[in-house]
């Protein structure tokens, strides 16, 4: 099946490259990725032993860091290399200078092969859902042992490898262990025919977040008296309606501040856009260095929105009122201990969002109208407010440990 599979890529990439080339020629930023794809850990120091850890976009570089600050307070001695895939989970490793990042190139052998020869790994660990065939095949050819860590496994990928059981099969025989974060996850895999032996519940690592100590970078300065709502991680068609509960709200509450962190910082245009429409004092976090005036503060730079969660009085997550993006990290501002507030579709996020609202710590919202009122009685009720962070810290703290136990695992495999 190897050779099947390196044909049908193969002849995908030749058929599509001269579209590649094309927008190549008309993008500075597609080049600037491309560069970066086919360099591959080039620019890194031959290493060897190394502790290889794959994870694909933002939020999985965001587990990543946890993962390696925690490896390394429990002594983990060899180097550790961190390839992502996705341009914005590049930048934010670069950003929070984590060990030797580099951009996973292509599946396949031919970009592949450099960087098993500059890493040297012993041992490959995938974060989530990053299962790449061509990478797990030349672990298995190389005998090198590959972990999956918080795997999480959606209802749609079961019926997409339902379909051919026996490719999920060949691709992952590399992996060794699948610490999954639920056992409704576990469950999914073991219905595609995954070996019981290799499918274990750790939970999940992102319970941990306050678990290792990370220096916070920003602090943002706001008025002593200033009430302060952070929608992070906004989806197309979420900062509309969040704009029109804001501009009422502020009516209500004077000083009222709105922070709006859109998920890729490449819509950060299209927002501005969007809030200007509103005719309301606006600043750019990127050019704004005192944020005590402005009525909404468009989150432009990566790596920020934890400081501003930190210091919201309450918090809101997007990425849930369509079924496609599935939600977003609700368990961030959950672990600081604020209310946090998320749509209905939170398929990629079922067990913490399960979780948040049977505790009280979390308000699933059924639809994005509902912002405004919910938004009003919780700015109205000091009481709500610190019953649901209390719930909401609690519950983090109640369901942590995870990343102990896939430490442990690691260091063991």
């Amino acid at each position: 099946m190897d050779f099947l599979y390196y044909i049908l890529t193969g002849g995908l990439v030749l058929l599509a490259s001269p579209f590649l080339i094309l927008r190549a020629l008309v993008s500075s930023s597609f080049r600037d990725q491309i560069k970066e794809r086919t360099a591959g850990a080039r620019s890194l120091p031959q290493l060897k032993d190394t502790l290889w850890i794959h994870a694909s976009s933002v939020g999985e570089v965001r587990l990543a860091k946890i993962l390696i600050a925690g490896l390394i307070k429990e002594g983990e001695s060899r180097p550790i290399a961190l390839s992502t895939f996705t341009p914005t989970g590049y930048a934010l490793a670069l950003e929070e200078k984590l060990p030797n990042v580099f951009r996973l190139p292509l599946d396949f052998p031919t970009w592949l092969n450099p960087v098993f020869e500059r890493l040297q790994p012993s041992k490959l660990v995938l974060i989530e859902a990053e299962l790449w065939p061509a990478l797990l095949r030349q672990c298995k050819s190389r005998s090198i042992p590959a972990i999956q860590v918080n795997g999480r496994v959606s209802e749609k990928s079961v019926q997409r490898y339902g379909k051919l059981p026996a490719f999920l099969l060949w691709m992952t025989e590399a992996i060794g262990q699948f610490s999954m974060r639920s056992q409704t996850d576990a469950d999914r895999f073991l219905q595609l025919g995954v070996a019981q032996e290799k499918v274990r519940v750790t939970g999940n690592i992102k319970f941990d977040v306050t678990s290792v100590e990370t220096e916070e970078k920003y602090h943002p300065q706001w008025k002593a008296d200033s009430q302060i709502l952070v929608f992070g991680s906004t989806r197309p068609g979420e900062e509309g309606p969040i704009m029109e509960a804001l501009v009422k709200l502020q009516k209500e509450f004077p000083g009222l501040i709105g922070v709006i962190a859109p998920r890729h910082m490449e819509r950060c245009r299209e927002v501005e856009d969007l809030i200007r429409e509103f005719e309301v004092d606006y600043a750019l976090l990127s050019k704004q260095d005192d944020l005590k005036n402005c009525a909404v503060l468009l989150v432009d730079s990566l790596g920020k929105l934890n400081a501003f969660y930190k210091s919201a009085t309450v918090t809101y997550v997007g990425g849930g009122f369509n079924p496609r993006f599935g939600g977003h990290n609700i368990l961030e501002p959950a672990a600081l201990g604020k209310p946090v507030l998320f749509g209905k579709f939170m398929n990629n996020f079922e067990e913490e969002a399960k979780l948040l609202t049977q505790s009280g710590g979390g308000l699933q919202l059924q639809n994005i109208e509902e912002l405004y009122d919910v938004l009003k009685r919780l700015l109205t009720n000091v009481n709500e407010r610190q019953k649901l962070g209390q719930s909401a810290e609690a519950t983090v703290r109640a369901n942590s440990g995870a990343l102990k136990r896939n430490i442990e695992l690691i260091r063991s495999t």
